[in-house]
């Protein structure tokens, strides 16, 4: 099996540990912005709620490679709409921080390397959020495929199994043993 959930767990948890860290680090960042400068604008206060919202639905993604049957779903979605608002996020920091002003846009008087530097982890808060939502698919997909009872065995096992199986070869004619005989009008 290429993927399992023996290599899936430590993924997700290393993904979900720096998606986590990066939303309390653009969490951090904003409030200072918010505390240190006036005026803030809407784009600013909008990052924070993300900020702080993600840390608090972010605790369940934690838990969610022990128990895959139970949050996965759950933690799925969650994942799929905070990719969008973190990315809302990011496009409205590099909208404010990535131009030649930087210093005249909100929170005036903080050095443009502290704008960036939250613009990067607002970054990263969306790539991590974006890719523990395909983790999170990919480990729910190989927990069901290595959890299903009804699962297809490869024809190698099976012909192991039952060691009775007609050969993949054998003629497609009646069932062997049984006597055909012509039809009464042939020759």
């Amino acid at each position: 099996m290429l993927f399992s959930s023996a290599i899936a767990r430590p993924l997700q948890l290393v993904t979900r540990t720096l998606q986590w860290i990066s939303a309390v680090i653009v969490m951090g960042f904003t409030s200072w912005f918010i505390s240190h400068g006036r005026p803030h604008g809407t784009h600013m206060l909008y990052q924070e709620c993300i900020a702080v919202i993600s840390v608090v639905f972010f605790i369940p993604a934690f838990v969610s490679p022990f128990l895959p049957s139970a949050l996965s779903k759950f933690v799925l979605l969650i994942d799929v709409v905070f990719s969008y608002l973190w990315l809302t996020a990011f496009i409205f920091s590099a909208q404010d921080y990535s131009s030649r002003w930087c210093y005249a846009t909100a929170p005036f008087g903080v050095g443009c390397q502290y704008k960036t530097a939250n613009e990067a982890f607002i970054f990263l808060a969306f790539i991590f959020t974006f890719f523990g939502m395909f983790l999170e698919v990919a480990a729910l997909w190989a927990y069901r495929k290595e959890n299903n009872p009804n699962a297809r065995t490869t024809a190698a096992e099976e012909k192991i199994e039952t060691g009775t199986r007609v050969p993949l070869d054998a003629p497609a004619g009646p069932a062997h043993g049984v006597a055909t005989t012509a039809p009464s009008g042939a020759v």
